[in-house]
């Protein structure tokens, strides 16, 4: 980690955690007019999804979305290769394969040195290179904080794109990487995340969900998202909004980051993940006693999450296998779908 410049201090938020709330976000966006129907428009604004797809001719879709936000690490190129690796996540998260990207990049270049702000790019481009795709351009501003993130664009059979809304009752939920990275990036603005805890939280930020391109061509895969900013109970909740299901949640199946879990019981947490309880906390029901600081890992936003999957049962260890054979071998069973109308959305349950 570069010590000289702190990215961190010169931003209010970092990573997925700098998104609006949900409920702040819904009233934001309820007055807004309904859109006119486009006939080929597959997926837009109606189910809160990953990225916008539109059909292009019969084998053929596009997907195009954009993320980006501010320093969630110190690290310059660090910084560059998180943000890039969770925009190209939304493509993923829709079953596509990213074909290029475009840069959205706003610095306080009066503030910040040329050298650093190269080094943030150099890390977003080193992640398309990587994802075998061309950085083919982008737009700068000069801002009061650093920004940096990507517009991806990819395409899909139109057959083969995964939605957030098309869960099917009886269905298991399988979580593609551990959680953590919000309490993570909550000890390294405070100086505390130990350089073990620091690796943990950059190694998965930087792990690119490409694995998300094989499962679009899965039937047995029905519904797909990406765990960011609302965090694993925002983003189940709107699968189970859009598919009109409730989900039940096996806390002690979770995958979490270990370093985020000494971190957590030890009263870490986010602002934001104060503010996603908030916004959707009466959906959901929790085990009698169970400890705040459990509850705050379930609210706590992740930074480039992992793909959450809605399968088949008798399919999952199918699925499951695909998620290992591509290096995510924290994947695993985390809950499931049920069809029964509940007064909550997500049911929290200890063993």
């Amino acid at each position: 980690m570069n010590d000289a410049i702190k990215l961190t201090q010169y931003s209010h938020g970092g990573g997925c955690g700098c998104k609006i709330a949900p409920a702040v976000l819904a009233e934001m966006l309820a007055a807004m007019p309904q859109p006119p129907s486009y006939p080929n428009l597959l997926v837009g604004t109606e189910s809160s999804d990953d990225a916008a797809v539109y059909k292009l001719n019969e084998s053929q879709a596009i997907v195009v979305t954009t993320d980006f936000f501010m320093p969630i690490v110190d690290d310059a190129r660090d910084f560059g290769r998180i943000a890039a690796t969770n925009a190209l996540s939304d493509v993923y998260a829709m079953g596509a394969t990213p074909i290029l990207a475009l840069a959205v990049v706003g610095m306080p270049v009066a503030k910040l040195p040329l050298d650093t702000i190269r080094e943030i790019l150099a890390g977003g481009a080193a992640v398309c290179e990587a994802a075998g795709i061309p950085l083919a351009g982008g737009h700068s501003i000069d801002a009061p904080e650093p920004i940096y993130g990507l517009v991806g664009v990819g395409v899909v059979h139109p057959d083969h794109v995964k939605r957030n809304d098309r869960a099917q009752a009886g269905d298991v939920l399988i979580l593609g990487k551990p959680l953590g990275v919000g309490i993570l990036s909550a000890a390294l603005k405070k100086g505390e995340l130990d350089a073990a805890g620091y690796r943990q939280m950059v190694d998965t930020a930087t792990q690119v969900n490409r694995v998300g391109a094989t499962l679009g061509g899965m039937d047995c895969v029905h519904a797909m998202t990406d765990v960011t900013g609302f965090a694993l109970l925002g983003h189940l909740l709107e699968v189970c909004r859009g598919s009109k299901l409730g989900a039940e949640l096996d806390f002690d199946a979770l995958p979490f980051l270990p370093a985020a879990l000494k971190l957590a019981e030890q009263g870490y947490s986010t602002g934001a993940a104060d503010r996603n309880w908030s916004s959707y906390g009466a959906e959901v029901e929790l085990p009698q006693g169970f400890p705040e600081w459990q509850r705050k890992l379930l609210c706590d936003p992740q930074t480039s999450g992992g793909l959450l999957v809605a399968c088949a049962a008798g399919e999952a260890d199918k699925v499951l296998s695909m998620f290992h054979e591509q290096g995510f071998d924290a994947a695993c069973i985390i809950g499931r779908m049920f069809s029964e109308q509940p007064q909550v959305g997500i049911r929290v349950l200890r063993r």
